[in-house]
């Protein structure tokens, strides 16, 4: 009666089992469907750090644009449409206070053109305006007040000229530091999607991993199943001992137990992919990939020097370096014997009439130098050449390291392809080799010459082979990865690659 009672239980277990895993089947048609490459496009659109950095290549590509009209010809218009004021004066020349009262209007329409090549500037500015002014003066004489007025517009137009001299191009270097920040922030967008690529792959063969791992876990149960029921007829016919019908039941259920914990970790490696991407959590994904591992040979040197022709990280450090030279451009510059060169010449012109501003003209011209000569700083200048100097040694070291890190890392990662290549080749015989074991001990079982314990054993067996080649198919495509990121070279296709095909296009 027991006897029956644990049979009818399993098949009832089995029955709901099988119900649930065909359900989850059948979702997987509702499912989105990702390959490496969609992964990769999803992440560059929606992962947070390739929104950051997309959104700081686009910051320093407005500032520089900015910065780059700035030198181009600007307009300016100043309108002071009233103006009235009424003062009290001191006249030095007659020795006598007298009252004003001025009523103005005037525009100034300027042009001014920035020279980058010698950091002048040149200047049309052109001054239009009418006033009316009364002045009030005591006359001593007479004892009474004198009151003078002029009513008249008036017009100045003149075309100037500054220039800094013994001195640095202020202007061109604060251009040079923003095009360096801009091909830096693009540098680091190009670096963030390469690192992100590394990350995705990894969780993508992650979940890939876990798919193939619940597929072989069903696979046991199947084999469980179908052991149980051979060995609950061998028992019914009296041809087994009931001993090995609760084996066979331990053996069901902790298959059943393995399938229920690999669906558990599948899921969790879902989230982590889509968190990594970027998208909602709430959707439903499963991954396709086929895993070629072929017999492919790569040359050391070829790739070592390829990364240092081609690694991003080194020119970062070469902008380093060049910002530093500019730093110490700077620095020598404080406290400097610079001067100021002004030279303009013009016109002005004044009437009562406005179409005879001009009928008796001015001519204005104006000449100004001005010179700043620092007389002692108490060592402050040697100072801060002395601190930048060791800025600049620092940068230079950051880059031969990084020559030597990429490198070390590129003869690791080709020493790592050629163990994994072996390692495959080893874990594909394994594979082989429990597969033909598993199925001489199933025919050993039905026979009744292996006990539910040992088949068991063998069951694990050919399970763990199967998974230590998908594990290693996994980290060689990995590692292969990671040889193309180190050296900016695809071996697989043999052709260089670029981490952002063209940044003009990343701004929409």
């Amino acid at each position: 009666m027991r006897h029956k009672m644990l049979m009818l239980k399993c098949r009832s277990k089995f029955s709901c089992f099988i119900f649930v895993l065909f359900g989850l089947t059948f979702n997987l048609h509702a499912q989105m469907t990702l390959t490496i490459e969609h992964a990769l496009d999803i992440a560059e659109e929606n992962n947070p750090q390739m929104k950051n950095s997309k959104l700081n290549y686009e910051r320093t590509q407005f500032v520089l644009e900015a910065q780059r009209a700035s030198l181009k010809s600007q307009f300016s218009l100043i309108l002071n449409p009233f103006a009235y004021s009424q003062t009290r004066s001191f006249d030095a020349r007659f020795s006598e206070w007298y009252t004003n009262k001025k009523t103005a209007s005037a525009g100034t329409f300027q042009v001014e053109q920035p020279i980058l090549i010698t950091d002048g500037t040149i200047s049309l500015v052109n001054t239009l305006g009418w006033q009316d002014s009364r002045s009030q003066i005591w006359d001593n004489r007479t004892q009474q007040f004198v009151d003078s007025r002029n009513k008249a517009f008036y017009n100045d137009l003149y075309l100037r000229y500054n220039q800094p001299i013994f001195t640095y191009n202020r202007r061109k270097m604060a251009l040079q530091r923003l095009e360096y920040d801009h091909e830096n922030s693009g540098i680091s967008y190009a670096l963030q999607r390469l690192n992100t690529e590394s990350r995705i792959t990894n969780w993508f063969y992650s979940v890939y991993m876990a798919q193939n791992n619940l597929t072989i876990r069903l696979e046991e149960f199947e084999n469980a199943r179908k052991n149980y029921e051979i060995i609950r007829d061998k028992v019914d016919a009296d041809l087994s001992a009931r001993e090995e019908l609760y084996q066979a039941e331990v053996n069901l259920a902790t298959a059943e137990s393995s399938v229920q914990l690999a669906a558990v970790t599948l899921n969790d490696a879902k989230d982590n992919l889509k968190q990594t991407l970027g998208m909602p959590l709430s959707n439903d994904i499963v991954v396709m990939a086929t895993i070629v591992v072929s017999p492919m040979m790569v040359d050391q040197d070829i790739a070592i020097q390829s990364g240092l022709d081609s690694r991003l990280e080194l020119r970062q450090r070469e902008i380093n370096m060049e910002l530093a030279e500019l730093q110490m451009t700077e620095t020598k510059a404080s406290n400097e014997f610079k001067g100021d060169v002004s030279l303009s010449i013009g016109i002005a012109g004044d009437n009562q009439r406005f179409g005879s501003i001009y009928e008796n003209p001015t001519q204005s011209p104006r000449v100004s130098i001005t010179f700043n000569v620092p007389i002692f700083d108490w060592g402050q200048k040697k100072a801060r050449i002395k601190a930048q100097e060791a800025t600049q040694t620092i940068a230079e070291l950051d880059y031969e390291n990084q020559k030597v890190d990429i490198e070390l890392n590129i003869r690791k990662t080709l020493r790592s392809l050629d163990n994994l290549r072996t390692q495959i080749l080893i874990a594909e015989k394994n594979v082989r080799n429990a597969q033909l074991t598993y199925e001489l001990n199933q025919i050993r079982y039905r026979e009744g010459d292996l006990t539910g314990l040992q088949m068991s054993q063998y069951q694990t067996q050919l399970s763990n082979a199967r998974t230590s080649l998908v594990r290693a198919q996994i980290d060689y495509k990995i590692e292969l990865l990671n040889l193309k990121i180190l050296t900016l070279y695809d071996f697989e296709n043999g052709q260089p690659i670029l981490p952002v095909k063209n940044l003009n296009n990343i701004m929409r």
